[in-house]
């Protein structure tokens, strides 16, 4: 039987990492607000915002945890294996989860890359054909890693790094076995079709990130010279059913291909660009479009 639960994001409300300045909210009180908009799961952030192993299940407030970021630098040998001990951070918090009706999956993701953080969308050079290997056996590398710690990791294409376009992520799967993270706002500003690529994909996809974007947005930022943090700062990933993203059409193919899956709510912002209540008010709204469309 068909399992599909639907989640939120620290990244709905500006929370990408911790640093000096206090997150623009406080992990109970984002998990409160995600359990009274009707959401059943959350991301974990970064690492220590929802807890440590010790306390994480106390933390979650009943939700149950869907995913969690982990980022490596797969295009240079070296740098990625200075990073793998953070992955296993990141596991660690995944293994004091508790067992839900669907798995967390870790979501990897590659470090930006600064010549296309600067010119998101596919509009910088991409990595040279002769590194592609490298690049995929890191990623497998990685891959096996989580399974060896009992996860099924899947793998979240990303505007600002060496795989944002349909292209890229063709590439990507045909030389690895990971399974992929559809992200429907990151592959629309990358150039792709969420609808098409759902279809073309459903044998891989095993976490999907519903996602708005605006392509104006991203055009103006293109043109003015700003990066990815400014795009996400001005609203390129949009309210749904503000931007561009054909949301009936996504869940659609979402039961024609018969995913089973989180589905995870995401509307990249950065912190103080929208208020708290604006960022609650958000996530609210996105669930009752879902809920209406009968997800």
């Amino acid at each position: 039987m068909r399992v599909r639960k639907v989640a939120n994001a620290p990244v709905s409300f500006g929370v990408f990492e911790l640093s000096d300045a206090p997150p623009p909210l406080t992990a109970d009180e984002m998990v409160r607000a995600l359990t009274e908009a009707g959401y059943e799961g959350i991301d974990l952030g970064p690492v220590g915002y929802l807890g440590t192993p010790d306390d994480l299940a106390e933390r979650l407030g009943g939700l149950w945890l869907a995913g969690g970021w982990a980022d490596l630098r797969y295009s240079d040998a070296e740098e990625f294996r200075r990073g793998l001990p953070a992955l296993d951070a990141t596991l660690d918090v995944f293994a004091a989860a508790p067992v839900g009706p669907l798995p967390p999956r870790p979501t990897l993701g590659e470090s930006g890359v600064p010549e296309r953080f600067a010119r998101p969308g596919g509009n910088a050079p991409g990595l040279p054909a002769s590194e592609w290997p490298g690049y995929a056996a890191r990623v497998q590398e990685a891959v096996d890693r989580c399974r060896a710690r009992g996860f099924e990791p899947v793998f979240h294409h990303h505007l600002g790094t060496y795989v944002e376009t349909p292209d890229e992520v063709e590439r990507l799967l045909e030389l690895t076995d990971v399974q992929l993270c559809l992200d429907t706002g990151h592959l629309l500003l990358a150039g792709g079709d969420p609808v098409t690529a759902l279809r073309a994909w459903a044998g891989r996809i095993g976490h999907v990130h519903v996602k708005d974007g605006d392509t104006k947005i991203l055009a103006q930022a293109l043109a003015e010279g700003v990066d990815l943090r400014e795009l996400m700062g001005r609203g390129g990933f949009a309210p749904l059913g503000e931007g561009e993203l054909d949301l009936p059409a996504v869940v659609r193919a979402l039961d024609e291909i018969d995913y089973s899956g989180w589905v995870i709510v995401e509307q990249d912002t950065l912190p103080g660009r929208r208020t708290v209540a604006q960022n609650i008010a958000d996530q609210a709204a996105n669930r009752r479009m879902l809920k209406d469309l009968g997800l």
